[in-house]
This record gives structure tokens, sequence and C-alpha cells, in this order.
């Protein structure tokens, strides 16, 4: 028996069946948590608008950062 190479099918855009999800997962982020992000830095998770936007302090500033979070990754 061969094994299913699902990664390798091609999808048509308009097909309702078997519609591969490549969206990526959100993060979650939590009171104390320490972040960083590229353009201001090493922070901490200061308060959480859930699956909304994160408030961060970097020290010298806090952010409000906006999901999806493509800059913001947790330590």
């Amino acid at each position: 028996m061969k094994p299913s190479h699902a990664a390798n099918r091609r999808y048509l855009p308009t097909s309702p069946f078997n519609v591969p999800d490549n969206s990526p997962p959100i993060e979650h982020f939590s009171v104390q948590d320490r972040v960083t992000h590229d353009q201001f830095g090493l922070g901490v998770v200061i308060g959480v608008e859930e699956e909304i936007a994160v408030l961060v302090d970097f020290g010298s500033r806090q952010e409000r950062i906006t999901s999806p979070y493509a800059k913001l990754i947790k330590l």
C-alpha cells in the first residue's frame, strides 16, 4: 500500500471539498509573557484583549500590537 501524498495534491480554488487550511494559528498571549518585537525589541505583556490586541511594555514605551501579531514572538 502506498502512502498518501496529500501535500503534493493540487487544490482547485473553486472546489468546496478538502480545502487546505493554510492560515497560521493566532498566537495567544497572557499577562507577564516576555516577548520580542522586530521594531521595538524586548518587552513584557501588560494587557490582553482576547484575539484583538495586546499591550506590551518595551521599557521606554508601551505599544498596542494588534492581531495577527506578525512581528511579535513569545519567548
